[in-house]
């Protein structure tokens, strides 16, 4: 299983010159806590940070900042940790619980975003393993008591 198999495709960008409003309505009509804010190199957009639902309340919000005196560039994480497609899961799931992240960029091999692996894809993926190890313990209590009533 790798961070590329599980990441979302549909991911939400923004420039770092747009305005922290803008990153507001985009999050909020495509129900995401984030944007990746990105770079375009020949057309082709890099990650360079990420603006989190979370670095608006805290950053803008609660320090009382007028939001359109400051853009997500003023704002957002540039610190930012980004794993290959191919990079395995609990891998990736291991440098997020190391950076204290809930979200990390996917890129390709040239550093192109390709999508985003956030802890709710992993938790998803997780409840579904959970539901077929219950399943099984059932249906073999199940094939168990047929065969005693045989």
């Amino acid at each position: 299983m790798s961070a590329g198999e599980y990441c979302n495709r549909e991911v939400v960008i923004v420039a770092k010159s747009e305005s922290i409003r803008e990153a507001v309505n985009l999050m909020r009509s495509h129900h995401v806590g984030d944007v990746v804010v990105v770079d375009k190199r020949d057309g082709i957009p890099a990650p360079i940070g990420v603006l989190t639902d979370r670095d608006i309340v805290l950053e803008v919000m609660a320090e009382d900042v007028d939001i359109d005196s400051v853009n997500i560039g003023d704002v957002m994480s540039y610190d930012l940790l980004t794993v290959e497609e191919d990079t395995k899961l609990l891998d990736a799931l291991a440098q997020m619980k190391e950076k204290g992240v809930r979200r990390i960029p996917v890129v390709d091999k040239q550093g192109t975003l390709t999508g985003i692996l956030a802890i709710d894809d992993i938790l998803e993926l997780v409840a579904e393993q959970i539901n077929s190890i219950v399943q099984l313990i059932t249906n073999e209590n199940k094939q168990e008591r047929k065969r005693r009533h045989l």
